[in-house]
């Protein structure tokens, strides 16, 4: 057996390769003629894994799935994934002559293509590492969103497939919810706690990832279009169930997180919701919903500010570490938003570069490490200091062109498709506060979880293009037969 084992040890790497060759000619092979199913594990590890371990007081923090492979290959394995599997889809739809579905965000992408390209060509000038220019604190995540978008577009072609998708998206959704209330109720919630490890407030939360509320959110926005809108669609008994499972569950969710951007963000995207009913189900279901919503959220609101330093009361305690202060020492938020600014004003047509790092980030204490300086809390303000007014263009462009496009969809869209429509804008919606106040761009988890927001609509839209709905078929009215006296 002893001389067997070298022999074993030896053959390890050369199985694991031979594996992957296998594994990745059959994948070649799903994708061809399946592109869907290639969508679905993807989308169930984005749905499913933590992207951040901040707060956590275990020694040994794991690495995170999505920073993979991105030593050598300069990107995790999960994005060259997601670019394999759109080359297998964009093949496959050529060998069908399927078109490419309209999507008016193509030429704002190409826009960020063009200007990250800018980027490295100028880095290397002045002698700046490819990993560096191209680091994922820059903005070269938006990049990559586009590689999902039109892998979605091209995968799900027909109305059969966007439901498969609708009932995976509520089927995962629920699934998450369940997971964190369970953990909540009896496993002392989330581990990455940073409200009770580091600032000492006791409290249990269902996720402190935003991107678990947004999976929360998606979810959510599915299931109450489908429920409460004035056209029924005739489903099965099961699926309602799951709706109002999905619905408690997810909503339950997000009002324990104890994020204060995903409470704020989880009525934007309420009001999204009511938007799309009439006057009359919209009045009602304010009626009936938000009052509980908001006593919920008050409550649970109470209970993290008032063992809160700093924070008074009313509702500027929600903003209390973003505001200045008349004596004493800056708030960090407040003074990191600041240095940044200052550096955007130094530069404000290219920026400092994907690469840059903002002036006084080590007076920052969250800043105190391998990245500091790389990253700030603020979307906006993070693309304006790192490609200055030419990416802040881009921004504003890409978001106009999705919300021009999303208002025309969601008002002519069928029943069915609505919901799914509706999931896409609610989850944009609810990321609103973290885009102002969080860091979105530098994480691969939010950036690809705002891409799956983005498709939804246009891809509602394509299917209603392609397949138009059926109209339910009427029977011709046959009268009873009756007796007649002879």
């Amino acid at each position: 057996m002893n001389q067997i084992l070298p022999y074993v040890y030896y053959s390890l790497p050369w199985a694991f390769i031979i594996g992957l060759s296998i594994a990745a000619v059959a994948g070649i092979g799903v994708g061809l003629v399946w592109p869907r199913f290639l969508v679905y594990p993807y989308l169930a590890i984005y749905f499913c894994m933590n992207s951040t371990s901040y707060g956590n007081m275990a020694i040994f923090a794991t690495r995170s799935i999505y920073s993979r492979g991105s030593g050598l290959l300069f990107f995790g394995l999960l994005l060259w994934y997601v670019l394999g599997a759109w080359a297998c889809a964009r093949v496959a739809a050529s060998f069908q002559r399927y078109p490419a579905p309209e999507c008016n965000l193509r030429p704002w992408f190409f826009g960020w293509f063009l200007l990250l390209v800018g980027h490295v060509g100028v880095s290397m000038m002045f002698d700046v590492p490819l990993k560096d220019s191209l680091s994922p604190q820059g903005f070269s995540n938006i990049i990559w969103m586009a590689p999902l978008i039109s892998l979605i577009l091209l995968s799900f072609r027909t109305r059969e497939h966007v439901l498969e998708l609708t009932h995976f998206i509520l089927l995962l959704g629920l699934g998450r919810a369940l997971f964190g209330l369970v953990r909540w109720a009896a496993f002392g919630g989330d581990p990455n706690n940073v409200y009770a490890n580091m600032n000492a407030i006791k409290i249990r939360l269902t996720f402190f990832d935003i991107n678990d509320s947004l999976v929360c959110t998606i979810a959510f926005a599915i299931a109450a279009v489908h429920l409460f809108q004035t056209v029924k669609i005739d489903r099965p008994k099961f699926w309602r169930g799951i709706e109002w499972a999905t619905l408690i569950a997810t909503g339950l969710c997000i009002v324990l997180s104890y994020r204060r951007s995903a409470w704020i963000g989880f009525l934007l995207a309420f009001l999204v919701i009511m938007m799309r009913f009439p006057i009359k189900r919209r009045i009602q279901l304010m009626t009936g919903g938000l009052p509980v919503v908001g006593a919920a959220l008050a409550y649970v609101a109470v209970q993290r500010l008032t063992q809160t330093k700093g924070a008074g009361g009313g509702l500027s305690s929600l903003v209390y570490d973003m505001q200045s202060r008349r004596f004493g020492p800056e708030s960090e938020r407040v003074l990191e938003l600041k240095f940044a600014l200052a550096d955007f004003l130094s530069k404000p047509i290219t920026g400092i570069g994907s690469w840059g790092r903002y002036t006084g980030y080590q007076y920052i204490s969250w800043q105190n490490n391998p990245d500091g300086g790389l990253f700030l809390h603020s979307g906006v303000l993070h693309v304006a200091l790192k490609s200055g007014l030419l990416g802040t263009f881009l921004l504003i462009g890409t978001i106009a062109a999705f919300v021009l496009f999303a208002r025309r969809a969601l008002k002519t869209l069928p029943p069915e498709l609505l919901g799914l429509a509706t999931a896409g804008v609610a989850g944009i919606a609810f990321m609103i506060p973290d885009f102002l106040i969080g860091t979105p761009f530098p994480q691969v988890r939010t950036t690809q979880m705002l891409a799956i927001c983005l498709a939804l609509p246009y891809l509602a839209v394509a299917v209603a293009k392609v397949a138009p709905a059926t109209k339910p078929v009427v029977k011709p009215f046959v009268p009873r037969p009756r007796l007649v006296a002879a």
